[in-house]
């Protein structure tokens, strides 16, 4: 499994959804800053009240993915670790995993490969262990293959 690929992979998908994010949000401001106001004021305002609701949805979207994609590049594409910690892709008999951001499941190179955080609870039972030592994954034991 080539690291590198599947990082620069990741990179893409959350450029992605910050750019749906950015103009989503753009949208919203235009759609609040667009009413105009008639002769029922309440309806304006309310109008407006929700375009800026709506708009700081996608802003507080657009922060989160910013955030995952910052930890994605303090990620080195070269580093190869015997232990499970931010940046490991892991071959385990459940299947690849990659402790990085929470992405779910990423089909890359004809394979599923469950990216994760490493404060989730399949991210938190990866880190620290080593090939051949078992982890726990959807209540059942599983083991750690190899670890690049």
């Amino acid at each position: 499994m080539n690291k590198k690929a599947l990082i620069d992979y990741m990179k893409g998908l959350l450029n992605e959804r910050m750019q749906v994010a950015w103009k989503a949000m753009e949208a919203a401001q235009d759609s609040a800053n667009d009413q105009s106001k008639s002769s029922a004021g309440d309806k304006y305002e309310t109008a407006r009240s929700m375009g800026q609701l709506d708009r700081n949805m996608h802003a507080r979207q657009y922060e989160q993915v910013r955030q995952e994609r910052v930890v994605l590049d303090k990620i080195g594409e070269s580093e190869s670790s015997s232990r499970g910690a931010v940046g490991a892709l892991l071959e385990t008999s459940a299947g690849w995993f990659f402790i990085s951001v929470s992405l779910g499941a990423v089909k890359f190179s004809d394979q599923t490969i469950l990216a994760v955080s490493s404060s989730s609870p399949v991210g938190i039972s990866l880190l620290g262990k080593e090939a051949g030592d078992q982890f726990q994954f959807l209540n059942k034991p599983h083991k750690i293959l190899a670890i690049q």
